[in-house]
């Protein structure tokens, strides 16, 4: 016995833990008949898809320490190891493809946290402009909050004005300016959010014990988010209606009819000197949900993490501000 077999297991599957991405794990399998049964009790975990799904291992990635002391120790030592039971070989497992993420996650039995990382953003839009979405799921839509803008240019004056992001009044006039286009923005974000949500639907029926779930683009564009109650909900659905309950539209989750709380600015300029031109924040809840008149709570949480520091969390604070137009949106 070496000094590596007489780490107890927890201690081992916490340092599992630590690296998380699933690829590295797959491969820790072929180490031996230890980290081939270990490696699978991982309970959090992070799947990028696009590394599975027909990346290659040029794909230029920056790989934790220990993410990458496993690769290392796999590689040197693959080949001088006896072929040990394991449910396939792994080059096998990483190339056969299309896989949805439920088979490739099918001998993880323990995952409690998971975050899905996808190649790209979903959302089309013209060149310059940007949107950045967090939309909540349990058997439909929950709740989802847009920011979006045209332009973004930075203002080199010596002075930078302030009354924008201290709020103004907007007129009918200007609301209307553009309704159209923030109006696709917003579809083109609830069907992006919608399509993400069908991609997990066998992953959150099998993996009951699951207690978060995130899927997000590494573009940073939009992110759905999945709570256990949430998951829980999806769950009986489908376990008390089947197929019925759960609506969908081809590959996606049907949107239910919705209530959305839109302000705008026609030029945003930010204390950072930054200014956004037709400046957008939509909150979106289900239609008939109560409480949907507090959209400050739900804004700070989804931006939470920007701290109102950079870009998007100034943005939205400042645009929390402005005028709030309600608008009514049938299911689609």
């Amino acid at each position: 016995m070496d000094a590596f077999d007489a780490i107890p297991d927890p201690v081992v599957i916490d340092i599992l833990n630590k690296v998380g991405d699933v690829k590295t794990l797959i491969r820790c399998r072929s180490v031996s008949k230890r980290f081939n049964s270990l490696a699978t009790q991982s309970d959090s975990l992070l799947l990028q898809l696009d590394q599975i799904l027909g990346a290659t291992e040029s794909d230029s990635e920056i790989d934790s320490p220990i993410a990458s002391f496993f690769r290392s120790l796999f590689k040197s030592i693959h080949g001088l190891l006896p072929n040990f039971s394991r449910p396939a070989n792994t080059d096998e497992i990483l190339s056969r493809s299309p896989k949805t993420p439920a088979q490739i996650l099918a001998r993880f039995e323990r995952i409690r946290n998971l975050e899905v990382e996808l190649f790209g953003g979903d959302v089309k839009l013209e060149k310059g402009a940007a949107v950045k979405w967090k939309a909540e799921f349990g058997r439909t839509l929950k709740s989802c909050v847009i920011v979006a803008f045209r332009s973004a240019t930075v203002n080199t004056s010596a002075t930078t004005e302030t009354s924008v992001v201290d709020g103004g009044m907007e007129s009918d006039s200007e609301f209307v300016c553009g309704l159209k286009t923030r109006v696709v923005w917003t579809i083109s974000a609830l069907m992006a959010a919608s399509t993400r949500h069908y991609l997990m639907r066998d992953l959150v029926k099998e993996h009951k014990e699951m207690e978060k779930l995130i899927v997000r683009d590494r573009e940073g564009e939009g992110t759905v988010v999945m709570d256990a109650a949430g998951m829980k909900e999806y769950r009986e659905t489908e376990a008390r209606d089947g197929d019925k309950g759960l609506e969908r539209v081809g590959e996606r989750t049907v949107v239910p009819s919705v209530r959305m709380s839109m302000r705008h600015a026609p030029s945003l300029m930010l204390k950072s000197g930054i200014c956004l031109e037709a400046a957008t924040l939509v909150v979106v809840r289900p239609s008939g949900v109560a409480s949907d008149d507090n959209d400050v709570e739900l804004v700070t949480e989804a931006f939470a993490g920007d701290g109102g520091d950079c870009m998007y969390g100034e943005a939205v604070m400042a645009l929390l501000k402005r005028r709030r137009n309600v608008l009514e949106m049938n299911s689609f």
